[in-house]
């Protein structure tokens, strides 16, 4: 039964007439009728009959009215839990991340006094590309990559930016690409890589380097994991592409990171995707503010109003794409 045409009932019963029912509603007498005759219907019981010129409710009609207030206050129940599940900062607010975003991200989360105090919930996802948009059926702040200019994030899915930062050529210190200054592509002809697998959203930017210096890459290894590509570094000639700002916590003293010159540099872009009504929580707006703050520390773009997201997201405006 819909609850438009429960509530007609009941209007009608405590309003004694069609008439001050639309008076009331600013509805026609036709839409009134209309919704009585469809609950009738579905009902299979005559719910209403006529006397003289009033419609008025038969028993059964009254039984259901009574009925059609358990129906609104329940309703009114549930929207009143939605808006205090709304308002709510106290909340469980969970976040996946690539691991090498998580490894910068969730200690700065777990550390900060977050508004309210949410409980977090933290995990490590990093899946293809196609993939990313849903995991956020299931998480509510769902950090991903990819690089610019790439396929898009698909409709459905709110973007708020978080980072855009170079992918830096790395190595072990002695190696010959061991001096100042910024790599060229044509200096990386013949050299061994590590590269990312495949479906990796970052595969193509060793690729796009092979091509600007004339020369197909050799990738000799395919890791994902920076920790390992790293540790692998310490030990070989070969080189990896590791981001500048996220990537910094896997380079030890032993290893080198140098800049590509500018118009040859791959860059990645960090970004956090949500169902547009999870953005609608006061606790995932506290700890979007706290990761894109995190997020200009490590750019050096200085610390971001936390009010910004909430004004900018309670507009329905979606920031990036």
């Amino acid at each position: 039964m819909d609850p438009t045409q429960l509530r007609a009932l009941r209007e009608l019963r405590d309003r004694g007439s069609i008439a001050r029912v639309t008076a009331a509603f600013r509805l026609t007498p036709s839409a009134v009728s209309q919704q009585l005759a469809a609950l009738q219907r579905s009902a299979g019981v005559a719910l209403t009959r006529l006397e003289g010129r009033r419609t008025v409710l038969t028993d059964a009609g009254h039984a259901l009215a009574d009925a059609a207030i358990g129906v609104e206050t329940a309703l009114t129940d549930a929207r009143e839990a939605i808006a205090r599940f709304h308002r709510s900062e106290d909340a469980t607010v969970s976040v996946s991340a690539l691991s090498s975003v998580a490894q910068t991200f969730f200690p700065t989360l777990l550390a900060t006094a977050l508004p309210g105090r949410p409980v977090l919930a933290l995990t490590d996802r990093d899946v293809a590309h196609d993939r990313y948009a849903a995991l956020t059926a299931d998480i509510d702040l769902v950090i991903a990559h990819r690089l610019p200019g790439r396929a898009a994030w698909p409709p459905g899915v709110r973007v708020i930016p978080l980072l855009e930062e170079p992918l830096d050529v790395t190595f072990r210190r002695g190696h010959r690409l061991d001096v100042p200054g910024p790599v060229a592509p044509g200096e990386l002809a013949d050299i061994e890589w590590i590269n990312v697998h495949a479906d990796n959203p970052l595969a193509d930017s060793v690729d796009l380097l092979g091509a600007l210096g004339g020369r197909e890459p050799v990738i000799r290894h395919r890791v994902n994991d920076y920790a390992v590509t790293t540790a692998v570094l310490a030990v070989s000639d070969a080189v990896a592409l590791l981001p500048r700002h996220t990537g910094g916590v896997y380079v030890g003293p032993g290893l080198v990171q140098r800049p590509i010159v500018a118009d040859a540099a791959p860059r990645r872009r960090i970004d956090v995707l949500a169902r547009p009504e999870t953005l609608h929580r006061a606790a995932v707006r506290g700890v979007l503010d706290a990761l894109r703050t995190r997020a200009a520390a490590l750019s050096g773009t200085g610390t971001l109003d936390g009010s910004a997201t909430a004004e900018r997201l309670g507009a329905g405006s979606d920031v990036g794409a």
